[in-house]
């Protein structure tokens, strides 16, 4: 009995095996290493997550990334093959770049995207070139460079189009909010308090209508 379960097992591992084998290689997590889609190439990431939850920075970051992408273009595509910074996405820089610079006490990172079409270490090193231009550019219009990281690429692993052609909506790389600078003067105990500052003064702030105002004495 045990070893026709121990036969049935095998079989069935076997089958799995050869269906991995015809999948898309948008499944490339069956065939890296363990723990390859999970390192995020930061030890002590999760740790700082759950003091970010618990101290309240991170609300504040998820916060703002939302309004980031309410306000600007965060992502830009690329041509074929290529990490070059074509018209339409300086357009989209030049937005981001502008809505950077009003939060000095900020910091972004930018991951780099490709298709599917060419190796997986390809397309890697590929993403990350992307990433680079991008931070390059966002420099280029007077953001510092310590307020940017150009991450290790995503590479061909998060395609928004599952395909193996070329497919321009995958070659893209994509800007985020990701945390304060350390000891910037405009955060307070780790919050974002002096945004939230300034964002009440602009919204309690009354705007001139023009026209004579009558004094009632």
């Amino acid at each position: 009995m045990a070893r026709t379960r121990t036969k049935i097992l095998l079989a069935a591992t076997s089958l799995l095996a050869l269906g991995a084998c015809g999948d898309r290689k948008v499944f490339s997590s069956w065939y890296n290493e363990a723990g390859a889609e999970i390192d995020e190439g930061g030890f002590g990431n999760p740790t700082m997550n759950n003091v970010g939850i618990h101290n309240g920075d991170l609300s504040y970051v998820m916060n703002l990334n939302a309004r980031f992408n309410r306000e600007v273009p965060t992502v830009v595509e690329f041509a074929f093959n290529s990490s070059q910074i074509d018209n339409a996405a300086r357009l989209a820089l030049d937005a981001q770049a502008r809505w950077i610079a009003q939060f000095p006490e900020v910091r972004f990172r930018v991951y780099g995207h490709t298709d599917l079409v060419g190796s997986q270490a390809y397309n890697k090193s590929l993403g990350l070139r992307r990433a680079n231009a991008v931070v390059n550019y966002l420099v280029s219009r007077g953001i510092s460079r310590s307020r940017l990281e150009a991450m290790v690429s995503f590479g061909e692993t998060q395609p928004i189009i599952y395909t193996e052609q070329p497919e321009m909506r995958n070659r893209r790389a994509v800007t985020e909010v990701t945390g304060f600078v350390k000891n910037h003067p405009l955060v307070l105990n780790g919050k974002y308090a002096e945004v939230i500052f300034r964002e009440y003064v602009d919204s309690a702030t009354e705007i001139p209508t023009g026209g004579s105002v009558e004094a009632d004495f």
